[in-house]
């Protein structure tokens, strides 16, 4: 079962024009490595530190607030990893499969003690919960690889590190708004209730806010970087999407400490009521990121606990409504939270100078990412800066007429490491198709029309028959893993670049019928 998945071959065996070079490939840069190594220490930073501040309430005899902490470090991350090996799992098994099962490549296939040492290095490793490090460390060194190998190799590497990078992204994504959220809403409710900050603390708390912010922003980087269709996101944009999330979640944190300080129940009553209601909310867009029904609400259902502190895109189309009404309902509710605390809280322990200071810090804080957001937006943004001609960028702008052209689920190519499709190969995209239809087929290209098509000058096209998934979501083959086996194989086979397309729901009904089954 699964989606059929094909390579055609170009007209006259691949062979390009004169003067039709290929647009240059993207290449893995130095800042690129350096975005990684930062991840890698924020990452490092935000599990020391909690663990650090664990012991630290152990030795001095707080039981209480010494199992919260070791509970929110330890339970997310134990989800982490089984998904995490999970993938492993499937991945290795795979490719161990595939490589069996060809006469080529069953000489030169890790061998039955290899795979033996790969299966307890990896065994080992999750336990030791290393997983995502060991991610973001292959992440970097197929990174490295796609810059020295050749150009048929390079390109095979590039593909390797975005599918890992897509892999760590989710998985910290998950990892921080399971673990790090929670454990920074714990340190600041300790915080004020000690009515002092000692040094762990203030370490444990920072270290969980840069690493929430940084994984938002992050994600969003490597989703814009795997997607052709989207501009890049700059590293100047990342940053201050960075801050942005900082401030905006710190005021929220500090909200819910404040809150929680003085009524515990009744903030535990506020956080599921507000989950079930963002959930619900996230369901009705309909959202498309998953594969199936099932996998698609627990999606909606985790990214409910995201908008418990910090707005997420997830649905294609223009967001500043929604952004709008998300922001609105937040200050609504970091207010009340915060008004309700100032008129509850212990005057013996907290002086009214520094309540009015932690009410300032809330709303300061707020007001800084919304600030940011907006530089973000109309300077920063991907699409481009508010004032310029295209003007797409900037969520109070109206988004230009789009150009006359092929749909918008033809791929016009894969991630940045292969030449972009032509819009002749666009119009030949595969139209609605039985699910019976085998699985791998080669043909040759239809031939073109006399003068309305430009003949191909490109290497082969995998076509997967499959409409293409809505930005913010990731493609297909980003999470089928099926999807991305076929994909490595196919292309590492070829001895062109290929492309990717995708099918589009209103083409016609393709005629000619595949030749070759391999």
């Amino acid at each position: 079962g699964g989606p059929a998945v094909r390579l055609e071959s170009p007209e006259g065996g691949g062979e390009r024009r004169a003067g039709g070079a290929a647009p240059p490939a993207r290449r893995y840069r130095l800042r690129d490595g350096c975005w990684v190594l930062c991840a890698l220490l924020v990452c490092f930073a935000d599990g020391a530190s909690d663990l650090w501040l664990a012991a630290h309430y152990y030795v001095r005899g707080q039981r209480w607030w010494f199992g919260l902490t070791l509970l929110f470090v330890l339970l997310p991350s134990l989800v982490v990893q089984l998904l995490s090996f999970r993938w492993f799992v499937y991945d290795f098994a795979a490719g161990t499969k595939d490589s069996a099962g060809s006469t080529k490549d069953s000489a030169r296939g890790p061998r039955g003690c290899c795979r033996l040492c790969v299966w307890l290095l990896q065994g080992l490793i999750h336990l030791l919960q290393l997983g995502q490090v060991w991610r973001y460390l292959r992440t970097l060194y197929l990174g490295l690889q796609s810059r020295w190998q050749a150009e048929h190799r390079r390109r095979h590497f590039y593909w390797r590190m975005m599918f890992e990078s897509a892999d760590i992204s989710m998985l910290r994504l998950l990892e921080t708004f399971l673990k790090s959220a929670p454990q920074l809403v714990l340190q600041l409710s300790i915080m004020v209730q000690q009515n002092s900050i000692e040094p762990l603390q203030g370490l444990s708390a920072s270290a969980s806010l840069v690493s929430l912010a940084w994984m938002i922003a992050s994600y969003q980087k490597v989703l814009r970087d795997s997607r052709e269709d989207k501009m890049p996101m700059s590293y100047k944009g990342a940053v201050v999407q960075i801050l942005w999330h900082l401030f905006t979640i710190a005021a929220r944190a500090i909200a819910f400490a404040l809150f929680a300080s003085v009524f515990q129940l009744y903030f535990g009553i506020f956080i599921v009521t507000h989950w079930c209601i963002m959930t619900f909310w996230i369901i009705q867009g309909e959202t498309d990121f998953c594969m199936s029904k099932w996998e698609e609400i627990i999606y909606n259902m985790v990214v409910g606990i995201i908008y418990i502190f910090c707005w997420f895109n997830v649905k294609e189309g223009r967001s500043r409504y929604r952004m709008c009404i998300y922001y609105i309902i937040t200050l609504s509710e970091n207010a009340a939270l915060t008004v309700l605390w100032f008129l509850y809280y212990d005057r013996k322990t907290t002086s009214d100078f520094d309540a009015l200071i932690l009410v300032c810090v809330v709303s300061s804080s707020f007001a800084l990412g919304i600030f940011f957001m907006f530089i973000y937006y109309c300077l920063l943004h991907p699409n481009g800066p508010m004032f310029s001609p295209r003007a797409g960028g900037c969520i109070f702008r109206q988004r230009p007429a789009p150009a006359p052209g092929p749909p918008a689920d033809a791929v016009t190519s894969p991630p940045r490491s292969l030449p972009r499709t032509t819009g002749g190969e666009r119009d030949g995209a595969p139209g609605e198709r039985d699910s019976c239809v085998p699985v791998f087929q080669v043909r040759p290209c239809a031939p073109p029309a006399p003068a309305a098509r430009a003949p191909r000058t490109e290497g082969p096209v995998i076509r997967i028959d499959l409409p293409r998934k809505k930005y913010p979501a990731w493609d297909a083959h980003f999470i089928d893993r099926r999807l991305r086996k076929t994909i490595l194989a196919l292309e590492y086979a070829s001895p062109t670049t290929p492309r990717l397309q995708y099918r589009t729901p209103g083409a016609p009904q393709e005629v000619l019928e595949y030749e070759t089954t391999v």
